[in-house]
């Protein structure tokens, strides 16, 4: 629709989006952000007592910057994982816990209907309340978060810049950022053999061409003979190459975080910034990606601060991924939301240290599951609700591992020790208790002993304080989940601005409630509105509106 300028009306002041600008601090007390996640990787870093990993540019960051000990995901798998991350909240309390959305929810027809997750109208990821405080917010293409049909689409209102070449250098002049760079060259397909099947999964051609422009000319750095091999996965030649290619991918990966840090330093910002490295989730093989042990959870997590406060210390306290939207928002002087999960861990308006975190496991592509974590320092509880399914089931992606594909010949043959082969009996305890003291790999479930009776208790208080206080969507399965969110089984879609022009400026409005809204003049960059903006004679204004996983509006256009 075309909205010329006519006679002067009242501005529509009401806007849909949490604007916290006036509570941020000053532009010159502002730090910047560069958040750096490396993808599908435990703490495979010399700086976290891994001493077959060779980390150089890890081990020389860690000695920079205080290293956290027990950060832990909210998911062993990327989607809810960054749903999580970007919103401060666990993802089955937004419609993102299961994996992958966009493979769509199982009809009675037998048919899939891809959807995306529908969070509470309130809801908003902390980039884009970062950017509505006037942050320069900048992603290099990862922006999963099960909030659009594409999985690397996403809110449009987040990010200045979603697939930026370079993750500052974009900005307005003196104006501060916070850029998030992933590094997916260690994701669980860069474990994949050259010698892949292109005909085993339809996104093994592309893969594997992939694989082989990247390892084209790269020497081997681990030696698979000279490694250890954690107990859950099986000690053979198989096994060990792929393990020995995961660490060289982190090798050759950290490359890029030492070009990213040298040219902070380049541009005269180290001294500004704020510089986290992590990663996503646990390692991207069995038994650790997908799954809630801390193989797929326990995550390493380091802070450099421009002051250096901390350097070469070490941190024990637990952390839980939706600790850090309230705490990057605090640090930049927005106001935290109430509404997110989790608790600001550093700074002057640190909160007291959490006694659990809490993770959840679902859907993984087409093998369904339910599954609900709580850990502390010393303890795992796991409750398993579909316990009559193993927990090695096919799952196309996965069988791409030489990992996988060697567990399912030794299972074939009968030839996995019981520690392993459990794995893949018809049935799993409903409840699992592990002293990760005692068992760190979680091998031996105490569940059922009677003399760790008053833990199990206590862990399964704790669930139950959490559930009372987080609302879990998957309670009466994903079908009834996707109906609330989408009713009919129709994607909702965001109505689109009305728009108001007086005294050259124009105010915005989407009558979808929590809708955000974007402009753009002359057909440049879109902005994220926060209030009515300046429109000169014979320029044109266009704007749309989205709410997170509703389909985005329309555009209206504006004549000045």
């Amino acid at each position: 629709m075309l909205w010329k300028c006519g006679k002067i009306r009242a501005f529509l002041s009401a806007l849909t989006l949490i604007v916290n600008s006036g509570m941020a601090a000053s532009v010159e007390d502002r730090p910047n952000f560069l958040l750096v996640v490396f993808e599908d990787m435990s703490p495979h870093i010399g700086a976290y007592g891994d001493e077959q990993a060779r980390t150089p540019v890890l081990d020389d960051f860690a000695a920079q910057s205080v290293l956290y000990e027990q950060v832990f995901t909210t998911a062993g798998v990327c989607g809810p994982s960054r749903a999580a991350l970007a919103m401060g909240m666990h993802q089955q309390a937004i419609g993102a816990q299961q994996m992958r959305a966009q493979q769509g929810v199982a009809l009675a027809d037998g048919s899939r209907l891809p959807y995306t997750a529908v969070p509470p109208p309130h809801v908003k990821a902390y980039p884009e309340l970062l950017r509505s405080a006037g942050y320069y917010t900048s992603n290099n293409g990862k922006t999963d978060y099960q909030l659009d049909l594409s999985i690397s689409g996403g809110p449009f209102t987040v990010w200045d810049e979603t697939n930026a070449e370079h993750p500052w250098r974009g900005r307005g002049e003196a104006q501060s950022f916070f850029a998030m760079v992933n590094l997916n060259q260690t994701h669980e397909s860069r474990n994949f053999p050259l010698d892949l099947d292109e005909s085993s999964h339809p996104l093994a051609p592309a893969t594997l061409a992939r694989l082989r422009e990247e390892r084209a000319g790269r020497e081997p750095v681990h030696d698979p003979a000279a490694l250890t091999i954690p107990p859950f996965l099986p000690d053979s030649e198989l096994v060990r190459a792929e393990y020995a290619q995961m660490l060289d991918n982190i090798f050759h990966t950290e490359r890029t975080l030492a070009r990213l840090l040298a040219e902070l330093e380049e541009d005269g910002l180290a001294d500004d910034t704020i510089v986290i490295v992590t990663t996503d989730h646990g390692d991207g093989l069995p038994r650790a990606k997908r799954s809630l042990y801390d193989s797929g959870i326990h995550v390493p997590f380091m802070v450099r601060w421009p002051d250096g406060r901390g350097a070469g210390t070490r941190n024990g306290e637990l952390v839980s991924f939706v600790d850090i939207a309230p705490t990057l928002l605090d640090l930049a002087g927005v106001e935290v939301p109430e509404w997110m999960h989790g608790r600001i861990f550093l700074g002057d308006g640190a909160d007291p240290a959490r006694d659990y975190i809490h993770a959840a496991m679902d859907r993984h592509d087409e093998v369904p599951d339910y599954q609900r974590a709580v850990r502390d320092h010393r303890w795992k509880y796991i409750r398993n609700y579909q316990s009559d399914q193993p927990f090695f089931r096919r799952l196309a992606y996965r069988e791409m591992l030489r990992s996988m594909q060697e567990l399912w010949r030794l299972e074939s043959a009968g030839e996995l020790p019981p520690h392993i082969a459990q794995y893949f009996t018809g049935a799993r305890s409903e409840e699992e208790l592990y002293d990760l003291r005692a068992d760190p790999y979680e091998l031996e479930n105490l569940a059922g002993d009677a003399e760790h009776a008053a833990q199990l208790e206590q862990m399964r208080a704790a669930m139950a304080r959490f559930d009372a206080r987080v609302p879990d969507w998957s309670e009466d399965g994903e079908l009834a989940m996707v109906e609330r969110m989408w009713p009919g089984l129709v994607r909702p879609e965001t109505s689109a601005p009305t728009a108001e022009l007086a005294d050259g400026r124009v105010a915005l409005y989407s009558a979808t409630q929590g809708a955000s809204i974007g402009y753009r003049i002359d057909e440049g960059h879109w902005q994220l509105y926060t209030g009515p903006v300046e429109l000169q004679p014979g320029r044109t204004l266009e704007a749309k509106a989205v709410r997170y996983g509703f389909a985005e509006s329309q555009v209206e256009r504006i004549e000045g």
